[in-house]
């Protein structure tokens, strides 16, 4: 069982990167830069940071981290919904709700199982489904 403090620092580690690179690639893509880098793992696009924390929770589940993968579950649901349905005029839901609305809905498809566990694993093919479909989702929003 993981320390208290750690299970507590990783999200809020995670949280503050994740607004980090949102920053990042915002300002990139502001700038129109038409090459997608990575700067440590993380694409520099719009939807890098989501991809990144997707990883990261699909790579807990894998490990049978399913505390872990919930809470980052959460995490990303948080960030997801700060940044692009709430965050101003270049949001995602301002600029095409229907992807928006497409990416989100396939996010909860992934997340859900997850969040929703209990301590119980989900079915690890529909997870894995479910996280594949998301990361498609992801890529026509960059």
């Amino acid at each position: 069982m993981a320390h208290p403090s750690r299970r507590f620092v990783r999200p809020v580690l995670v949280l503050l990167a994740s607004f980090a690179v949102i920053f990042v690639a915002a300002a990139s893509s502001r700038a129109q830069e038409k090459k997608v880098g990575q700067m440590n793992g993380v694409d520099n696009s719009k939807m890098g940071a989501y991809r990144a924390l997707a990883q990261h929770i699909y790579s807990d589940f894998q490990k049978g981290d399913l505390a872990a993968a919930a809470e980052l579950g959460r995490v990303l649901e948080r960030v997801w919904d700060k940044a692009e349905e709430y965050g101003g005029d270049t949001a995602l839901a301002k600029t095409n709700r229907q992807l928006f609305d497409e990416i989100d809905k396939a996010m909860d498809q992934f997340i859900t199982p997850l969040t929703e566990a209990k301590g119980k694993p989900p079915d690890a093919a529909k997870v894995k489904l479910a996280f594949n479909l998301y990361l498609e989702k992801l890529k026509q929003a960059d």
